[in-house]
Parts: C-alpha cells; structure tokens; sequence
C-alpha cells in the first residue's frame, strides 16, 4: 500500500486540534508555575529585592491556558497544511511513502 495523496485540508485540523490541546496542556503547566510564583512572591519582599504583583502572575496564568492554545491550534494548523501540500508535491514527483498493514 502506497500513501500518494494527503488531504491537506483534513490533515490541518487534526494537526490543528492536536496541537490546541498540547497547548492547554502547556498552558497549565505555565498557570501552575505562576500559581507557585504568586505564593512565594511574597516571601522575596523582605529580602530587598522588588516584588512581582500577584495580579500580574494572575495574568500570566489564565493568559497561557487562554492564549496557548489558539496560538497551537494555529500555528499547527498552518504547518500541517503546508506540511501536507508539500508532501503531495514530492510524493507526486518520486512515489508516496510504502507501508504494508498486516
């Protein structure tokens, strides 16, 4: 059996919905570390050094489950279709990729 042909179109999407959610998945991970910024941002007060306001770590959290993912979910969108185009391109010129399913 021979892949000759991707639908780039379908490939995008599933790329694309993949990609949105490692994104919120990252995201997260970025709220959680800022969660954990915000509680011990108040212990660096005392120590001369300039404090971070908590509504900013605030920010930064829901900003990155927000945020990560749309910017995947597109950025995987686009490099799946190009990804998905150009394979067609090349496949057409030198043959798809064989693979055998037992």
């Amino acid at each position: 059996m021979t892949i000759k042909h991707i639908g780039p179109l379908s490939c995008a999407k599933i790329a694309g919905v993949t990609y949105a959610c490692l994104g919120l998945i990252f995201g997260a991970l970025i709220s959680l570390f800022a969660a954990i910024g915000i509680a011990f941002g108040g212990a660096q007060q005392g120590f001369g050094q300039p404090s971070v306001p908590p509504l900013i770590g605030a920010f930064v959290g829901v900003g990155a489950v927000i945020f990560l993912p749309i910017f995947y979910g597109i950025i995987g969108f686009i490099f799946a279709l190009i990804g998905a185009w150009l394979y067609n391109v090349v496949a057409s010129k030198v043959g798809g990729i064989e693979i055998d399913i037992s």
